[in-house]
């Protein structure tokens, strides 16, 4: 069953977490091995390692977190500390919940005789396929501690590219949300007034510019009842024949993209979508150019920790995050257990780069595939850094040009039509 806890730690510090756990006495004895003294324990449906959210589980762990338990639990091996032990001491100490929880589960489970990366691959939020593959190939081979600090780079550098990828794109959601409120905000108080004004200086049949139309017409479409308030079924609903347009079509359009994403979530969605991105103007590059960098990086770890050139392509895909490339990375695989080179099939790919075709036969040539893909890693790693700083060096004027277009065509449709009639009604006089 599934047990949420309370206890405090030797710093007096309270802790929780969801553990599963036979009964409460099993829990407790648990916790006090951890040098935790439980609080209150209760049953819960609620998944170790998981939050909800509207869209549903996601995850709770940092980056950051797993790198840092990662080194730790390598450093600690590397001293000759029992591996039981090092997960119980790492529990107690950690300051993520959702991890402390899932490596007291992690802790249990060893004890109970199962290996380190069977207990990690019940908690796939954390732990990835990758990582887990790759804890597997450091436990076969008995350089469990070499493979964890190749982990903790590898995740470093994912964590630097994400970081990179959210700080370009910050400036220009803000910005977008602030045009789409101060947008709402015109149309639904400011324009109304204008065209009282313009009535009043005119009349209701003065000519106005097209533009000046479009605003106003855009205007009074936002604001009036709802279309749909003559619909049977909808009109049953309170007080939708006194919701205007915009909000309607704002809960509508939450409505799509909640579906939206729900859709996106199933294999048949993700994989359309991963192919949308890679032939999207400019996101093509930047997702393709990521994509190399974690296969080359990912596929160079596997092979330099000894695993099998199918079961690293097999991973290796999973690890890459689009469906797409996943699918020929698949297809690359039957050929290779067919006994082609690897290199054939990527030479062969329509998003891999003709480069990476070319160092993979060097390194097959030299017997070097993990150092030769260490190297395009590195290259491509780099170019994303280059590519999302241009990106966002370029997004911020474009960003302001296309602001200054819109706030000047809100202008010259209200203030040119006002001064027209103005200087008109003077002129009469």
């Amino acid at each position: 069953m599934l047990l949420a806890y309370k206890a405090t730690n030797k710093e007096g510090k309270i802790v929780s977490g969801t553990v599963e756990a036979a009964d409460r006495d099993e829990l407790i004895t648990s916790l006090k091995r951890q040098n935790l003294r439980p609080l209150t324990i209760v049953k819960t449906n609620k998944k170790p390692g998981e939050k909800r959210s509207l869209f549903g589980p996601s995850k709770k762990i940092k980056l950051q977190d797993l790198v840092v338990f990662t080194r730790q639990l390598s450093t600690m091996i590397s001293a000759g500390v029992p591996i039981v032990r090092s997960l119980s001491a790492l529990a107690a100490d950690s300051e993520s919940p959702a991890m402390r929880t899932a490596l007291m589960q992690v802790t249990k489970d060893v004890e109970g005789g199962h290996t380190l990366a069977e207990s990690l691959a019940k908690y796939p939020n954390i732990f990835s396929d990758v990582y887990v593959n790759m804890v597997k190939a450091g436990e076969a081979g008995g350089i469990l501690d070499d493979i964890l600090k190749r982990l903790a780079l590898q995740v470093e550098l994912d964590a630097s590219i994400k970081k990179k990828i959210k700080s370009a794109s910050m400036y220009p959601i803000v910005i977008l949300c602030v045009t789409v409120l101060a947008f709402f905000g015109i149309m639904l108080f400011i324009v109304p007034k204008l065209a009282e004004i313009l009535t009043g200086l005119g009349g209701p049949g003065a000519k106005l510019p097209i533009y000046t139309e479009i605003l106003l017409k855009s205007s009074h479409y936002c604001i009036i009842p709802s279309i749909v308030q003559h619909i049977p079924l909808i009109n049953m609903i309170p007080g939708i024949n006194k919701m205007p347009n915009l909000v309607l079509g704002m809960i509508l359009m939450g409505i799509g993209l909640f579906y939206l994403k729900r859709y996106i979530d199933t294999p048949a969605g993700k994989y359309k979508f991963h192919y949308v991105l890679l032939h999207a103007p400019i996101f093509k590059t930047v997702v393709l150019k990521i994509a190399v960098a974690r296969f080359a990086r990912t596929f160079a770890s596997l092979m330099g920790s000894g695993v099998s050139v199918l079961d690293a392509l097999s991973v290796t895909g999973g690890a890459i995050g689009n469906k797409v490339i996943e699918a020929e990375l698949k297809a690359a695989a039957q050929e290779v257990k067919a006994g082609k080179p690897l290199s054939q099939p990527i030479s062969q790919s329509k998003y891999f780069p003709p480069i990476v075709a070319q160092m993979l036969l060097v390194g097959e040539e030299t017997g070097q595939i993990d150092t030769v893909l260490v190297k395009i890693a590195d290259f491509y790693e780099e170019e994303v850094s280059v590519l999302i700083d241009g990106l966002a060096a370029l997004i911020e004027p474009l960003m302001i040009v296309v602001l200054g277009a819109a706030v000047g065509l809100i202008a010259a449709s209200v203030m040119g039509p006002i001064a027209n009639m103005s200087k008109a009604a003077s002129s009469t006089e």
